[in-house]
């Protein structure tokens, strides 16, 4: 399995002091080179879910597997280490530098991992998702849908093991919408990336054979009631 999730749960704390729990996942797995849309309701822990898989945050309890590796129980500086190594990450905002172009953004992803780089693959990237001619260009220069697609080339600059996009089509327009799906999707199916996708829009979770609704395995309201016996 590239992912699993056994027995995670997660809350917060909120002023007066009390607990509010947020995930309640007592099983959830994909194999490797799988690819789900991952739906959810607004506020229904999708984003916390992201946080806790990609080693952001840590559970409060219960195991997260990634590639055979338990990451829950390493300290935030390995977790930090390990995801840079292997999880690419798509965010919705891109969240690319804008005083560097687009190819030292990709470049810089290596870095951050591996502390190297390698220019050719870098490039090949890039050509990949169609920006044979923006390497150099700057994210100022370039527009809403090319940023992405940059975003979507760093995010598999250090070939990982699980790629996570959280709703990566939601700021581009719709006639990029599905050139940014297919890139992410495609890419993924030929580096055997295991993808798992937030997403809001039915037209983008249709386009899946698996389509998971949070609600359907996550249950916070369990916790209240197990921490409360």
């Amino acid at each position: 399995m590239s992912l699993q999730l056994e027995n995670v749960r997660k809350s917060y704390r909120v002023p007066g002091g009390k607990s509010l729990p947020v995930l309640g996942i007592d099983s959830y797995e994909l194999a490797q080179g799988e690819q789900a849309a991952l739906v959810g309701s607004s506020g229904g822990g999708k984003t916390t879910l992201l946080n806790v898989i990609s080693g952001i945050l840590a559970p409060d309890t219960g195991r997260v597997v990634v590639s055979g590796t338990d990451i829950a129980p390493m300290p935030e500086v390995v977790r930090d280490r390990f995801r840079a190594e292997k999880i690419g990450f798509v965010f919705q905002t891109f969240n690319l530098l804008p005083g560097f172009t687009a190819l030292e953004n990709v470049l810089l992803g290596m870095t951050f991992a591996r502390g190297r780089t390698d220019r050719a693959f870098a490039q090949s990237l890039l050509d990949r998702v169609g920006l044979q001619d923006r390497h150099h260009h700057r994210p100022g220069r370039l527009s809403v849908g090319e940023q992405q697609r940059v975003s979507v080339a760093r995010s598999m600059a250090n070939r990982p093991a699980l790629l996570l996009a959280d709703e990566p089509t939601a700021n581009v327009d719709p006639g990029n919408q599905g050139l940014i799906l297919n890139l992410i999707r495609d890419t993924c199916r030929e580096n055997t990336v295991t993808l798992l996708m937030v997403t809001h829009a039915t037209e983008v979770a249709e386009k899946f054979d698996r389509v998971d609704r949070l609600q359907d395995f996550n249950r916070p309201e369990a916790v209240s009631k197990e921490s409360a016996v």
